[in-house]
């Protein structure tokens, strides 16, 4: 069993061994779910749905998908190339 402390902003820091545990890593997410008796259950929240819920993504409405070249050119355009 673990024990943490609270800050006085009310945050709680998970401990290196417990987050190999649950095995999250920075930026993941974890759920916490209220329990009865004042406990709650902590888990790594994955995430929903299957790889192929990404095919198609980058297909054109009335055509074929797009061309490495044609994404290179549209993240010129974009955010990328105004560094």
């Amino acid at each position: 069993m673990a024990t943490l402390t609270v800050t006085a902003k009310g945050q709680v820091t998970l401990r290196k061994d417990l987050l190999q545990h649950l095995g999250v890593h920075p930026g993941d997410k974890l759920t916490v779910d209220k329990l009865p008796d004042g406990r709650v259950a902590v888990k790594a929240a994955r995430p929903a749905g299957a790889i192929s819920d990404v095919f198609d993504l980058l297909k054109r409405e009335n055509g074929p998908s797009l061309s490495i070249e044609e994404m290179h050119e549209i993240a010129a355009q974009g955010w990328a190339s105004k560094r």
